[in-house]
C-alpha cells in the first residue's frame, strides 16, 4: 500500500512539471508568429463514422469531451478505490479531507458570486475557482522533498479528489444543456448492462469498454457532458474478481495502473496545451481587475487557502477531525495554499461555463493561470519555511 502510493505520488509530481512545461509552450505559441498554427492545429476536423451514423468535432473539443472522459474514468476508479479500501474507507480518514474539500469549494465560489452576482452570464462561472490541480499541487510538494510528511501529502491527495468528485457533481447538475430523452435511455440501458456485468462477475476488460463506448456516446448525445460517462464507467468496474481458476485479481486496480501514465503524460497534458494557450494580445493590468476575473484570481488564491485552513481548523478544534500525523497547523496552512492550484480542472470548468467564448477577452483563463501560479509559488516559499 505504502509503495503504491509513493509510486502515485510520484507520477502526479512529475506530471506536474509536464503541464508547466506544455503550458509555456502554448502561451508561447499564441502569442507569437505561429499563433495560426497553433489556431488551426486546435480546429483540426476530426470525424468517427459507422455507416450512416458519425461524430464530428474539431480536436479540441475531442479533446475536452473525449480524452477528458479518460481522465474522469481514472478519477472514478480512484475515488471507488478509496472508498472501498483506501484512505476514504474509513470515517476517521475522510472527515478531515472531506470538510477541507468543503470549504475549499464552498468559499472560492463566494468570493466569485460576491464580484459577479448581478451578472448572470458571468455567473456561469461561480464553480472555476473551486477546483485543484492533483497533479500541479503533489508536483509542488514533490519539490520539497522528503521534508513533507507523508500524512500529509496523503491528506492533499484525498482532499484533491473529493474536489474531483465535486466536480463531477457539479458539471452534472449545473453544466447540463437541452436534455435529450431517447440518449438517456440508451445512457441508462448502457449503465444498466454494466452493473449486470459487474453482478454477473465478467472479466473481459474488453467487454466494459464496449458497453463504455456506448455509454459515453450517448451521454455525449444526450446534453449532459459526456465527461460523467467515464465515472459512471469506472463506479462499474469490480475492484476484484475471481478467475475461471478461482483466481483473485483486480480489474479496477489493472485499468487504474495501465491509464495512468497515458493519463499524467498525455492527457493532461494534451488538455493543457490546447486551452492554456491564452491570447495576451490587447490585455492590459484594467482587463484582470475586471469582476469575472478578480473573483476566479481570488477565488483561488484566497478563497481556495480559507475554505480550505478555515474549515479544517475548526473540524480539529471541535474535536470533528484530527490533524494529520506528524504535521501542524503551520504546515497545514502551506498546504491549504497549494490548493488554489487549479489549472486543468478550472480551465475545464471555464470552458463549460464559457464555451470558451472570447467575450472576456481570455482574461478569465489568464485569471486561472495567475491565480495558480500564486497558489503554487506562495505554498512553495511558505511550506519551505515551515517545513
Amino acid at each position: 500500500m505504502f509503495d503504491s502510493l509513493q509510486d502515485f505520488i510520484k507520477k502526479e509530481s512529475s506530471s506536474g512539471i509536464v503541464l508547466i512545461l506544455v503550458t509555456l509552450l502554448a502561451l508561447i505559441l499564441q502569442n507569437s508568429h505561429l499563433t495560426d498554427f497553433y489556431t488551426d492545429f486546435l480546429q483540426i476536423p476530426l470525424q468517427i463514422s459507422f455507416g450512416d451514423f458519425g461524430i464530428a468535432k474539431p480536436l479540441l473539443l475531442w479533446v475536452n469531451d473525449g480524452l477528458m472522459a479518460i481522465f474522469f474514468f481514472l478519477v472514478g476508479l480512484e475515488v471507488k478505490r478509496e472508498i472501498l479500501e483506501g484512505e476514504l474507507s474509513s470515517k476517521e480518514q475522510i472527515i478531515l479531507p472531506a470538510v477541507a474539500a468543503l470549504g475549499g469549494m464552498l468559499v472560492p465560489a463566494l468570493i466569485f458570486i460576491f464580484f459577479n452576482f448581478n451578472d448572470s452570464f458571468a455567473m456561469k462561472g461561480w464553480a472555476i475557482p473551486t477546483a485543484t490541480d492533483i497533479a500541479f499541487a503533489l508536483g509542488i510538494l514533490g519539490l520539497l522533498g522528503s521534508r513533507v510528511p507523508l500524512s500529509l501529502k496523503i491528506f492533499l491527495m484525498a482532499l484533491a479528489i473529493i474536489d474531483d468528485l465535486g466536480a463531477i457533481i457539479i458539471i452534472a447538475l449545473f453544466y447540463t444543456s437541452e436534455l435529450s430523452l431517447f440518449s438517456i435511455s440508451i445512457a441508462a440501458l448502457s449503465l444498466t448492462t454494466l452493473i449486470i456485468m459487474n453482478y454477473l462477475g465478467v472479466i473481459k476488460k474488453a467487454a466494459y469498454i464496449l458497453v463504455g463506448l456506448v455509454l459515453w456516446v450517448s451521454v455525449l448525445k444526450s446534453g449532459v457532458h459526456a465527461t460523467i460517462a467515464g465515472v459512471l464507467l469506472a463506479f462499474s468496474i469490480p475492484l476484484y474478481s475471481y478467475t475461471k481458476e478461482k483466481q483473485k485479481f483486480s480489474m479496477l486496480k489493472e485499468m487504474e495502473h495501465d491509464l495512468h501514465y497515458w493519463v499524467a503524460f498525455f492527457v493532461l497534458p494534451l488538455f493543457a496545451f490546447v486551452n492554456a494557450g491564452v491570447d495576451l494580445k490587447g490585455l492590459t493590468p484594467s482587463t484582470l481587475i475586471t469582476d469575472v476575473p478578480l473573483g476566479i484570481m481570488l477565488g483561488l488564491f484566497l478563497g481556495k487557502q480559507l475554505g480550505v485552513f478555515g474549515f479544517s481548523y475548526l473540524s480539529i478544534k471541535l474535536g470533528i477531525a484530527k490533524l494529520p500525523k506528524e504535521s501542524n497547523f503551520k504546515q497545514l496552512y502551506g498546504v491549504a495554499i497549494l490548493t488554489g492550484i487549479g489549472f486543468t480542472m478550472s480551465l475545464f470548468v471555464d470552458s463549460l461555463a464559457y464555451n470558451d467564448t472570447a467575450l472576456f477577452h481570455y482574461a478569465d483563463k489568464l485569471s486561472i493561470l495567475l491565480g495558480s501560479f500564486l497558489s503554487g509559488l506562495v505554498g512553495y516559499l511558505y511550506l519551505r519555511k515551515f517545513l
